[in-house]
């Protein structure tokens, strides 16, 4: 990982609900020697609330306007990792910045995978009110081509975290050696 030290920009990890952003995000940022944020962390703490909450009462773009300023004070800041919500970068403004001062990297998982990750947890406000598995497919048919436009694209598997960290660093210096 000889060109990891050159990464200059935050790395703000993109991806669909369940594909792992702040499981690996943590990891990279341990890796990398950086500090790690988890965006929708950022946003519940300034809020005074949890995120389901935040959609319950406010709604959703109540809650994205919050994740812009969450996600652009981040990255006006020191260097860092940054797990987002699996719909931040789906806001044109919040992507702009995202490009202009981080590194994209789009944790890419299949429905599968999600399907399985997301029904441990009960705390993803998209997936209530329906059938998870039709939300997640109608939700990846929707950002997938947004999350494409990512810096760096890394496809998860359903293997040890130690394995996808290993791909994401990999990754992660082929990137920097060709910038």
């Amino acid at each position: 990982m000889n060109n990891l030290p050159l990464l200059s920009r935050s790395l703000v990890l993109i991806g669909m609900p369940g594909s792992g952003k702040s499981t690996i995000g943590r990891k990279i940022a341990a890796a990398l020697g950086l500090p790690f944020v988890d965006s929708d962390k950022e946003i519940e703490a300034a809020a005074g609330m949890t995120v389901p909450q935040i959609f319950a009462q406010l709604g959703e773009p109540t809650f994205r306007e919050g994740e812009r300023k969450v996600i652009a004070r981040l990255l006006g800041g020191e260097r860092c990792v940054v797990s987002t919500g699996g719909g931040a970068f789906m806001d044109a403004t919040t992507r702009a910045l995202i490009k202009q001062k981080g590194l994209s990297l789009w944790l890419k998982a299949d429905l599968t995978i999600l399907i399985e990750r997301t029904a441990r947890t009960h705390d993803r406000p998209l997936l209530q009110g329906g059938d998870p598995a039709v939300i997640l497919q109608n939700l990846m048919t929707k950002r997938e081509p947004i999350f494409a436009e990512a810096d760096v694209i890394v496809i998860t598997q359903d293997n040890p975290i130690s394995l996808t960290v290993a791909s994401v660093l990999n990754a992660l210096e082929r990137h920097v050696a060709s910038s």
